[in-house]
């Protein structure tokens, strides 16, 4: 059987690694080789004798791999861990530095590792690989089978990987996927490789589409990556996920936000609002600030008796979905949204005039004196209708009257005919929006308004009683 050696040329040795970190880069290229060739999964076990094997289903290793140069098919393929084809060759020097055995198997021949001397330098050894090129054509992949090794380094590499995590994927997306994150610490996966941990993380990550960001950052050992290389894919995982279980998450988080006992992801606005649509599209949920919730305690308690959820946001997301709709294109529902939806929603108790008291008749009957007033009743106006119920405002008081553009009707609340400065006050009120086109200013501003022209009207009709009119039995004591 012919041996042959080959110098792997190893410049520089890595002498922080240790046994799993050499592992982790065989396991790396079995993945990568799965991928690659579409294979059955690779597989990990120990023999009977103590040994571990690490085995793929790929096109088998070459000792024309051992190179130090850059892996070109790696480089062209986005979805490999693989980046430098060095990696190998630093696993197998550490591996042997470690005094731990390496039988490299496939179709093309066997390798092992042994020092020999460098070609025209006789005094000085080197890592060689030791290549029988007897080979099995009846071989299938290859495989690792590694003697002397410890136990816990095995596992130790397997835990660098999300294949081996026991992390569950909540949602995958075209950037990667987000994982349950186990225990304190989330860990950020590139390809399924462990490159870095995060303490203030709410979510671990999994990222597979890598940008030019994450690859310059890659570095020789693929560990202790940083933040700024991978944070904008994080944020476009999660922008791009559409589960409410994700949305959901970040919003109980989100609660906290008052307290500044949020989650990283949390600080970025953009998570933030996409977070809000997923929950908008997918739950009966209402979206107000912390002053909201303090300043309407009423419209809380109404949102919740119809079964609404309150989902507590910051200002500055408030601003951001005013207005927006949500991942199914329907309008999120904020304070008034909720309100114009009631208001759509809402039908009115008329009340048949024949129905009313004798005394609200009496107030009624006044309705075109108090016109003549200001010139009688205005032609854009068709009727004034009285109705037992009246749509809430946001502060959730029920208004005295309304002028329906639409309809072209004054709505008066029933209650006002309890006395004539109240009718009075609240016709003549309705009749300036009618008028002017314009809505309400300020709820005090509206109050005192009306007020003002309540006394004012029941002032002039006094004094017209006094000449002997009908309005004289009205206020005759």
């Amino acid at each position: 059987m012919a041996i042959r050696k080959f110098d792997l040329n190893i410049e520089k040795i890595l002498e922080d690694w240790e046994a799993h970190d050499a592992i982790r880069e065989i396991i790396a290229n079995a993945l990568d080789e799965q991928m690659l060739t579409k294979t059955k999964d690779f597989e990990i076990f120990k023999d009977s004798a103590g040994k571990w094997h690490i085995k793929d289903y790929g096109r088998g290793i070459r000792y024309e791999h051992l190179t130090q140069n850059e892996n070109t098919e790696k480089l062209s393929n986005p979805n490999l861990i693989g980046k430098f084809g060095i990696g190998l060759k630093d696993a197998l020097a550490t591996l042997n530095r470690k005094k731990i055995n390496v039988l490299i198997k496939s179709r093309y021949g066997e390798i092992t590792l042994g020092e020999s001397q460098k070609h025209d330098f006789e005094d000085i050894l080197t890592l060689h690989a030791y290549i029988s090129l007897e080979s099995d054509p009846n071989f299938v992949g290859t495989e690792f089978v590694l003697d002397n090794i410890n136990d816990e380094e095995v596992e130790k590499a397997k835990n660098l990987f999300f294949k081996f995590s026991k992390e569950k994927t909540i949602e995958s997306t075209i950037y990667g996927a987000v994982l349950e994150k186990k225990g304190e610490v989330s860990k950020i996966y590139l390809n399924g490789v462990k490159v870095a941990e995060e303490d203030k993380f709410l979510f671990s990550y999994n990222i597979t589409s890598l940008d030019s960001k994450i690859r310059k950052a890659l570095n020789r050992e693929r560990s202790n990556v940083g933040r700024s290389a991978y944070s904008d894919r994080v944020r476009a995982i999660l922008i791009a996920c559409k589960s409410e279980e994700v949305a959901r998450i970040l919003s109980e988080d989100l609660k906290n936000y008052s307290t500044g006992l949020i989650h990283d992801e949390l600080k970025w606005l953009d998570v933030q609002e996409h977070a809000t649509k997923i929950l908008s599209s997918s739950t009966k949920s209402i979206f107000l600030t912390p002053e909201e919730i303090i300043n309407t305690p009423d419209f809380v308690e109404k949102a919740k008796t119809d079964g609404y959820e309150i989902v507590t946001i910051p200002e500055k997301l408030k601003d951001k979905v005013h207005g927006a709709t949500d991942i199914s294109g329907e309008p999120i529902r904020d304070l008034e949204q909720f309100h114009v939806e009631y208001s759509e929603s809402f039908e009115y108790k008329f009340v048949d005039l024949k129905d009313l008291t004798e005394h609200e008749k009496k107030i009624f009957s006044f309705t075109d004196n108090i016109l003549n007033l200001i010139g009688g009743k205005p032609a854009n106006v068709n009727s004034i209708k009285i109705s037992e119920t009246m749509r809430k405002e946001l502060s959730l008081h029920e208004t005295t009257g309304v002028w329906d553009a639409g309809l072209e009707i004054i709505i008066i609340k029933r209650s006002q005919l309890e006395s004539l400065e109240k009718y009075a006050g609240t016709l003549l009120h309705e009749i300036g929006h009618a008028i002017s086109g314009i809505c309400d200013v300020t709820r005090g501003f509206e109050e005192e308004l009306t007020r003002i022209i309540g006394i004012l009207c029941t002032k002039l009709l006094k004094e017209e009683s006094s000449t002997g009119t009908f309005f004289s039995k009205l206020f005759k004591k």
